[in-house]
């Protein structure tokens, strides 16, 4: 129940800071706001591993065991807050966020085939409904913009 509600609150906080975020980078620019939010992160992080009693021991020994692609996770974070900093003012805060759930989703959907050569029928069933359902409520809008 814990990993649940924790999972809910990433999910809050993914917007929220998807909505900062966008409105910095409208201010001061697309990539000043992306390094402004990783530089505040740098900082928050090595904050929160003074209070946690965490050691900020960058042994290159314990480094070399990990497959050099496993770094691009901070290149891939560049890449997605630079972007939602692009679409969000572009495209409504809902839209934006289910539109990258669905990236995610079928994303997730692909990893699942490679890594487990199989995926159930109601993950991709699922997938579908909710494309559906953007498509048609983004009808619906259009409509009503026009009425």
């Amino acid at each position: 129940m814990l990993y649940i509600i924790l999972a809910i609150l990433c999910g809050s906080i993914t917007i929220i800071s998807m909505i900062v975020n966008s409105h910095l980078a409208k201010r001061i620019g697309v990539f000043q706001g992306t390094l402004i939010n990783y530089i505040v992160g740098i900082f928050s992080t090595i904050l929160l591993m003074i209070l946690v009693r965490n050691s900020i021991n960058i042994s290159l020994v314990s480094y070399n065991s990990i497959p050099v692609w496993a770094f691009l996770g901070g290149l891939l974070g560049v890449i997605v807050v630079a972007s939602t900093n692009i679409v969000i003012p572009k495209i409504s805060t809902i839209y934006t966020t289910l539109l990258i759930f669905m990236g995610q989703l079928f994303t997730g959907i692909l990893i699942d085939y490679f890594r487990v050569g199989f995926v159930s029928k109601g993950k991709i069933i699922g997938g579908i409904l909710i494309l559906l359902g953007i498509i048609y409520n983004s009808n619906v809008d259009k409509k009503e913009m026009v009425i």
